[in-house]
């Protein structure tokens, strides 16, 4: 069993055990060896996303390398001076400027952001949310249960669909002044369209009253300076942190693993004074990120600043490839593996970015549900089904993994052998 799953024997024992519990039926060596490879693919590992969704929350979104030496870093010392750090200066400083903010803070997720914010800056105190953005996202994160953990208390303002500068005054009326932020949460996973209207940052900014703009999914400047061209069509209606704080935000809270392209983390940027407080608040070690993390995020924070994101960051590598370099690449696939037709193909940006848009690309169609068979292959291959039929989209597979999709493809043309019962001479 440990040679065939190369588990651990450890883990192996254990496994027999269970097997054993399971009944005779599961005696066998061929079932021991079959539960433990079960087990083997329930670890985690790389997989091929072709998918078209380029950042897929069930693989991990962002991908990104995350080398690491076998040395200690600098987390928590000056170098200049000897004595103890901040883990958020060097990073925090980088991001700042990225963003055009006066500071910046990194916790290990988007929700730790906000959580973060909301304790440090309003509990205790009132928090104004359009009902429109009131919003629940992925894994069960709901403003208004972050809201309540926080200790900050909800005031709900305007309509679902309408809320305009007039329902903010308005709540701060009433609300005699205990009013402390006023938190605008971008929509990040659904768009209503129709009878609507908000309010922007530049009119809430208005008020007097400190606004904090969860953008979510980590554009950091509109204008896209990093790319060659023009900003992506598809990326028109995404705010920006650089944009959003010119606007007049106090803060704005964004995530690091979608469109910033870097790994799982929570980045707060805006006023020094309430970066400050949200730092010294006793959360903010509790939701402080490690050392690989931050140095990860580090260099994507460097490839943004000296205009090489582009070519460096695979988000943005799959984001820019061509049309007919991905036909390219198809055509290619298709020849080698001798199955499988060469199709338009539209992809995502997915985890909550750019909701409702889509990006051009190329896919391999295949006759047929071959999910679980893909699945199977070595590496892991994940598609989509889509009307009986099975796309491999190339917008979302590394170039290198080009010969492994190939591969998988190649194996499904070849016609499965049936198996030839077994003789078992009479004694």
């Amino acid at each position: 069993m440990a040679a065939a799953s190369e588990l651990p024997h450890a883990v192996c024992v254990h496994l027999a055990r269970e097997a054993i519990a399971a009944g005779p039926q599961h005696h066998t060596e061929a079932a021991a060896v079959q539960r433990a490879l079960h087990y083997r693919r329930t670890l985690l590992s790389p997989v091929i996303n072709a998918t078209g969704v380029l950042l897929h929350t069930n693989l991990g979104r962002a991908p990104l390398a995350m080398a690491h030496p076998a040395h200690a870093i600098n987390v928590e010392l000056d170098l200049t001076t000897g004595n103890r750090g901040s883990r958020q200066h060097a990073v925090g400083g980088l991001l700042a400027t990225l963003c055009g903010a006066e500071a910046a803070m990194v916790v290990n997720n988007n929700a730790a952001a906000v959580l973060l914010v909301l304790a440090a800056l309003a509990r205790e105190r009132q928090v104004l949310v359009s009902r429109g953005e009131s919003v629940e996202i992925g894994g069960g994160f709901r403003v208004p249960d972050v809201m309540e953990q926080s200790g900050a208390h909800l005031v709900d303002v305007g309509t679902t669909n309408r809320t305009r500068l007039a329902d903010y005054s308005k709540a701060l009326t009433r609300t005699s002044a205990d009013v402390a932020l006023v938190l605008k949460v971008h929509p990040g996973n659904y768009r209503i369209e129709g009878f609507v209207e908000g309010t922007p940052v530049e009119q809430l900014a208005t008020l007097g009253v400190p606004v904090i703009a969860d953008i979510g999914s980590g554009l950091v400047d509109a204008g896209c300076p990093w790319l060659a061209g023009p900003p992506p069509a598809w990326l028109a209606h995404e705010p920006a942190a650089r944009q959003t704080l010119e606007a007049g935000a106090a803060l704005v809270t964004f995530s690091g693993d979608k469109l910033l392209g870097g790994p799982q983390a929570g980045i707060i940027a805006g006023r020094a004074d309430l970066v400050a407080a949200c730092a010294g608040h006793p959360l903010a070690r509790a939701l402080r990120p490690g050392g690989h993390v931050l140095l990860a995020l580090q260099h994507v924070a460097l490839a943004y600043l000296d205009r090489t994101a582009a070519t460096t960051i695979p988000f943005w590598q799959m984001a820019s490839v061509t049309l007919p370099q991905l036909r390219h690449r198809a055509e290619a696939i298709v020849a080698s593996a001798g199955i499988g037709t060469v199709v338009a193909s539209e992809a995502v940006p997915g985890a909550g970015s750019a909701p409702g848009t889509v990006i051009p690309s190329v896919a391999i169609s295949l006759t047929g549900d071959h999910l679980e068979v893909l699945r199977a292959a070595t590496p892991p291959i994940v598609a989509r089904t889509r009307d009986g039929v099975s796309l491999l989209d190339l917008r979302t597979v590394h170039p290198g993994d080009d010969i492994h999709v190939g591969a998988a493809l190649a194996a499904l043309a070849v016609p499965a052998v049936p198996a030839v019962p077994a003789i078992v001479a009479a004694h």
